[in-house]
């Protein structure tokens, strides 16, 4: 597995926690989870690509 997918399924999996504390339990800078979702994806994406030829 590449590092870069690594990286972004865990941030992925750790927002996906947040959030779902936070619907639970309201906190404080609970919006910052929907952003790991978002980043998270984005980079889990970016490791998948292909090399270009």
């Amino acid at each position: 597995m590449k590092r870069t997918f690594v990286v972004g399924a865990t941030m992925t999996l750790a927002g996906l926690g947040g959030y779902a504390i936070a619907v639970a339990s309201p906190y404080p800078g609970r919006e910052l989870s929907l952003i790991g979702i978002m980043v998270g994806i984005t980079v889990a994406a970016v490791g998948l690509g292909g090399d270009a030829p």
